[in-house]
C-alpha cells in the first residue's frame, strides 16, 4: 500500500483549515486511526509520512507492538479502555485519549506508579450526553481534571470528544464550539497543569475541518486515509 498522496492531501486540508481560521498548520496533529489495519498497512503509512498512530483496541495494540509495526511513529490509545486492560496500555503509548471516569483515572495512575512513570492522558467528554457513549458530562470535567492534578503518575494533557455523526456539513459545530470553550475553561482553572494542557482531540474523517475551525489540535482520521475498514477477523 502507498498512501503518500492521500496523506499529503489530508495534510493539505488540515493546513488550509487551520490557516482559514488564523491558526498555524503546525498547531494541528494528524493521528492515523489504525483500527483493524494490518501491520503492513501501518508500516506503509508511517513510511509515507504518518507520525502519530491511534489504536482503538487493546488486543490490536498489543499485537502491533509485538512486531514493532509502529516503528517511526508515536502511538496513542484512542478507544474505550476497560480498567482490567490498563496494564496492557499504560507505558506502551504516549497518550491515552479516553479517560472517562474516576475509576479509570485512578487505575491508570496505580499502574503508572508500578512502572515508575507518568502517563499522559486526555479526559473523554460525552459532549452530547449520548447514552451509548462513554465519557464524563461537561459539568463533571473540572472535578475530574482537578483530581488528575493530585495524582503523581498521570499528566493531564487536555480533552477529547466524539460528537454524534452529523448528517450535514457543520452539523457538529455546536458541539465543537462547546468543547473548545470547556477546554479553555479547564486550562484556565487547573493551574497546576496549565502548561501541559495543550491538546483538544476532536474531529474525524467526516468533520475534521470543522473541528479545526473550532480549536481542535489533534484530528483522528481513519476512513479518509485507509478507505472503508476491512472485515474484522478477530476481536
Amino acid at each position: 500500500m502507498n498512501c503518500e498522496s492521500t496523506i499529503q492531501s489530508i495534510q493539505a486540508r488540515i493546513s488550509a483549515a487551520a490557516i482559514a481560521c488564523g491558526r498555524s498548520a503546525d498547531e494541528v496533529t494528524l493521528c492515523a486511526a489504525t483500527k483493524v489495519q494490518s501491520d503492513a498497512t501501518i508500516r506503509s503509512a508511517i513510511a509515507d509520512g504518518i507520525r502519530v498512530c491511534g489504536e482503538n483496541r487493546v488486543q490490536e495494540l498489543v499485537e502491533h507492538l509485538a512486531v514493532d509495526a509502529y516503528h517511526g511513529s508515536e502511538v496513542h490509545f484512542i478507544g474505550h479502555l476497560q480498567t482490567n486492560k490498563v496494564r496492557q496500555v499504560v507505558g506502551q503509548v504516549a497518550l491515552i485519549h479516553s479517560v472517562g471516569s474516576e475509576r479509570l483515572l485512578r487505575a491508570i495512575d496505580t499502574q503508572a506508579e508500578k512502572l515508575g512513570i507518568c502517563q499522559d492522558i486526555l479526559l473523554e467528554i460525552n459532549i452530547a450526553n449520548e447514552p451509548s457513549k462513554g465519557g464524563i458530562l461537561p459539568e463533571e470535567a473540572l472535578a475530574l481534571a482537578e483530581l488528575a492534578t493530585t495524582l503523581n503518575h498521570v499528566q493531564l494533557r487536555g480533552l477529547m470528544a466524539i460528537p454524534p455523526r452529523a448528517e450535514v456539513r457543520g452539523g457538529n459545530n455546536m458541539f465543537f464550539s462547546s468543547m473548545c470553550q470547556l477546554f479553555v475553561d479547564i486550562k484556565g482553572k487547573v493551574s497546576d497543569n496549565q502548561s501541559k494542557i495543550n491538546c483538544l482531540s476532536m474531529g474525524m474523517s467526516d468533520d475534521f475541518e470543522d473541528a479545526i475551525a473550532h480549536g481542535s489540535t489533534l484530528v483522528r482520521v481513519g476512513t479518509a486515509l485507509f478507505g472503508a475498514r476491512p472485515p474484522i477477523t478477530h476481536l
